[in-house]
This record gives C-alpha cells, sequence and structure tokens, in this order.
C-alpha cells in the first residue's frame, strides 16, 4: 500500500507589531528664586593693626624701674620705665652754678659799661666846654686837642663795656640753655608711651643701660588693642573685594569672630600672583597675635534666580543649560553671577519655573526627546 505524503501548512498568526518605546527619563530641576551669597574663603596669621615701639630718648642711664609687662594695658603719656636721673642731676647742679658765675660776670661788666658811659658822658661835657671856649678864643690848641682824644679814649672804653655786658650775658644764656637741655633729659628719663595699647613686648632689664639706637625697643605695644587677619587671596578673588565688607573669622577651638575688611593692598607679588587683604577683626580674649585664623568675606548678598551648579554646563561656547520643554531638550547660553554653595545665579538666558536637566552632563542634546522626571 502506498501511501500519498501532504505538506501541511499551518497559518498562525503574525506577531503582534512592538509598541512605541517611551523616551529614557532625565531629571529635571526647576529655576528658582533664593537667597544667594557670595562669599571669599580666607585664612592667615592675626596680627597687630599698628605695631608701636617705645624707646628711650635718653641714653647711657642705667634703668632704675620697670613699671609694665607683657599683656599690661595702658594709656597714652602712661609711664613705662624710669631710668636713673643721678648723673643728670649733678650736671644740673654743675651749670647752676656756672650759671650763678655768668650772671655775676654780667653784673660786672654791666657796672664797668655803667662807669664807662659816666665817664663818657663828662667827657662829652668837657668837649663842649672846649669848643665854646675855642669860638671866644680863649683856650688853646693843646687843650681842644686833649678834650677831643679823651672824648674819643672814653667813647672806645663805653663800646668794649657793652660789648663785654653782651659776652657775659651770652655765656649766661650758654648755661641757661644747657640747664635747660638737662631738665628735659631729666623729664626723659621717665619713658612713656606715645599712645594707648597693650603691652606686646617688653626687652629691658632692669640695670641695663638703656639704649635708643640699636638693638630692639624697650616695649613693644598693640595700638588700642586692634588686631587683624592678613590674609592672601588670589587675583581672582581680590577684585570682589571692598573695605567695609563683613567677614567671619574661625580659630582654634571652633570660636567664631566677626570681622570687616579694613584694607585690600593694591600690590600683588609678582612670584605668588597673590594679594593681600586686611581684616579688622573685633577685641576678643581669644585672640593673640601670631595666632592662625580661617574664614569667609561676604561680598555680595541678594535674591536672585538660582540653579544647582550641576545643571550648568560649560564648554568652547561658554555657559549653557538644557531646558526641557514639551518633551524635548534646548540648549539654552546663559549668563552666570554668585556662586553659594551648591547653587550658582542666572543672570539671563532662563526665566523662573523653567525646567533644566539636573546634570548638564547627561548623555542628552539639543533636540532630544526625554521624559522629564523632576528632582525630590
Amino acid at each position: 500500500m502506498k501511501y500519498a505524503l501532504f505538506a501541511l501548512t499551518v497559518l498562525l498568526p503574525l506577531p503582534a507589531l512592538a509598541q512605541d518605546v517611551p523616551p529614557p527619563a532625565v531629571t529635571v530641576t526647576p529655576v528658582t528664586e533664593r537667597d544667594l551669597t557670595a562669599r571669599v574663603v580666607v585664612s592667615g596669621l592675626i596680627a597687630p593693626v599698628e605695631r608701636v615701639a617705645v624707646q628711650p630718648l635718653i641714653e647711657g642711664q642705667p634703668i632704675d624701674e620697670l613699671l609694665a609687662d607683657v599683656g599690661d594695658t595702658v594709656q597714652a603719656g602712661e609711664v613705662l620705665a624710669r631710668l636713673s636721673s643721678d648723673t643728670l642731676t649733678l650736671e644740673k647742679s654743675r651749670l647752676a652754678a656756672q650759671r650763678a658765675s655768668a650772671r655775676a660776670a654780667v653784673a660786672q661788666a654791666e657796672a664797668g659799661r655803667i662807669e664807662a658811659e659816666a665817664a663818657a658822658t663828662e667827657a662829652d661835657a668837657a668837649a663842649e666846654r672846649i669848643a665854646q671856649l675855642q669860638a671866644q678864643g680863649a683856650t688853646s690848641q693843646a687843650a681842644i686837642d686833649q678834650a677831643r682824644a679823651n672824648r674819643a679814649t672814653t667813647a672806645a672804653r663805653l663800646a668794649a663795656a657793652a660789648q663785654q655786658v653782651e659776652a657775659a650775658r651770652a655765656e649766661e644764656d650758654v648755661a641757661q640753655a644747657q640747664i635747660a637741655d638737662i631738665d628735659l633729659q631729666l623729664q626723659r628719663t621717665a619713658v612713656t608711651t606715645p599712645v594707648a595699647g597693650e603691652v606686646m613686648e617688653r626687652n629691658a632689664d632692669r640695670g641695663a643701660i638703656a639704649s635708643a639706637g640699636s638693638g630692639a625697643p624697650m616695649f613693644v605695644l598693640i595700638r588700642d588693642g586692634a588686631l587683624e587677619l592678613r590674609a592672601d587671596v588670589t587675583e581672582a578673588d581680590l577684585a570682589s573685594l571692598r573695605p567695609g565688607q563683613p567677614a567671619t573669622l574661625r580659630v582654634v577651638g571652633g570660636v567664631e569672630i566677626d570681622g570687616t575688611v579694613r584694607l585690600v593692598e593694591p600690590q600683588i607679588d609678582a612670584t605668588t600672583r597673590l594679594g593681600r587683604v586686611r581684616i579688622a577683626v573685633n577685641a576678643s580674649a581669644a585672640l593673640r597675635p601670631g595666632m592662625f585664623a580661617e574664614g569667609q568675606i561676604v561680598t555680595a548678598e541678594r535674591p536672585a534666580l538660582a540653579l544647582p551648579i550641576g545643571a550648568v554646563g560649560h564648554d568652547g561656547d561658554g555657559d549653557f543649560a538644557l531646558r526641557v520643554q514639551d518633551g524635548t531638550v534646548h540648549r539654552v547660553p546663559v549668563e552666570v553671577g554668585i556662586r553659594d554653595g551648591s547653587h550658582i545665579e542666572i543672570t539671563d538666558g532662563l526665566t523662573q519655573g523653567d525646567r533644566i536637566v539636573a546634570r548638564a552632563g547627561a548623555f542628552v542634546r539639543d533636540g532630544d526627546r526625554v521624559t522629564a522626571v523632576d528632582a525630590e
């Protein structure tokens, strides 16, 4: 028996067409308005605003007393040390005796001048009488010549006596000036401070010979106790700093101290390319010259449109953001301003409420279709 083979064809249903694949999900963040604060981070050492060196104004005298020590607060004009005055007192006594001698010489010279003046007056009168007699022809030529000679002699003696008086008075003036100089030196045996402040250094010992021209100053003061932070900052940061800007500093132990920018130095170091800012700090027992401190200077503070820093990209064309609108990504050039922590100011290019790809470096491009997912 022969069997016939038949090809059996089974018609099966075609698979259903694939559904449309949804666009990839991308996290977006809105442009919001917030209060932003721009800060410059600084660090450096605490130093006196003004360092005042106090030196003795006379030399060669031993130090008798030291009336101030390191850490003392002193007032302007206060005596910090006293030098020995024994040698100067003895010198003043010698000069006083010299002045007395000069005064006696003045009195003696004055008496001589008065005597010479009287003789000159008498000689003048005699010469006048001789002249009258000569007019009457009642005297000799010899008498006339003698009267004239006597008159000239007494006049010369009077001039000499006057010069002696002037010389004696000059000697008295010299002695008086020397005594005044000694009095000034005696006053200067008291070493006083020209300003109020806190004593930072004392480089004097009792019994040492005072010296004003060499060596360390006798005392070093912090004028009015005022301290400042001297911090180096970059050129870019230096451009945003101005006197009067507020600052907050932190020292060892976490103590926070308020301060204010006092001075922005105009010069930049040619080697390090750093500039220096000086921040005056409020008086605090926690501060000491030489301490290390760090802090922040507030350079700007205002409400502004902002985005997370990661949502703003940068390339050769400048700053940009990826805005999602109607499910499509659009590259938008933006202008940025101050940075505050994790956020950055948007000054141009976007409006409040725009939805921006949270990470500008995500694998999306201008024109891509995406599914926007709001960031938490």
